[in-house]
């Protein structure tokens, strides 16, 4: 299980570059998943206990927006990662995600990962050296969905 596991995780080019022995430890703390499709994943602001490598399906992020209702900020498909949230305290869900179609993918447990992190700090810094770029284009992706509510023509936008 674990090497087929493993082979899977080094397929993705999320994690492209990292070493067998980093594989090996990252697939300690994860396992298989399938979900349906129209699926709740999490909410924002509930506790994120896990990160999803998906390797099929799409999942669409959003956030609720006071006056405008729950609004997509981003869908995401094979390869990409879901969920970063788990990385910072207070490791609270900054989007809500909703499965788009049926997804299959790779589940992380992520309080026994960044545990496994403290002790490894080499493994640390090279997810930190992925899900970084992860976090910025996620927070532009809501920053270009809030400028397309509020930006609308005869509306000023605070820089």
């Amino acid at each position: 299980m674990m090497t087929e596991l493993a082979g899977r995780v080094s397929a993705q080019p999320f994690f492209a570059g990292l070493p067998p022995a980093m594989i090996l430890q990252l697939c300690a703390y994860g396992e298989p998943v399938t979900l349906q499709a129209d699926r709740r994943v999490f909410f924002e602001g509930e506790t994120a206990e896990r990160f999803w490598l998906l390797e099929s399906g799409t999942v669409a992020l959003g956030l609720h927006v006071p006056g405008h209702g729950d609004q997509i900020v981003e869908t995401v498909g094979a390869g990409a990662v879901l969920g970063w949230s788990w990385l910072y305290p207070p490791y609270r869900w900054q989007f809500g995600a909703v499965t788009r179609s049926p997804v299959t993918g790779i589940a992380f447990d992520a309080a026994a990962l960044r545990e496994r992190c403290d002790a490894d700090p080499a493994l640390g810094y090279a997810l930190l050296l992925r899900f970084t770029p992860v976090i910025v284009d996620r927070l532009q992706a809501a920053r270009l969905r809030l400028l397309d509510l509020w930006g609308a023509p005869g509306r000023r936008v605070a820089p």
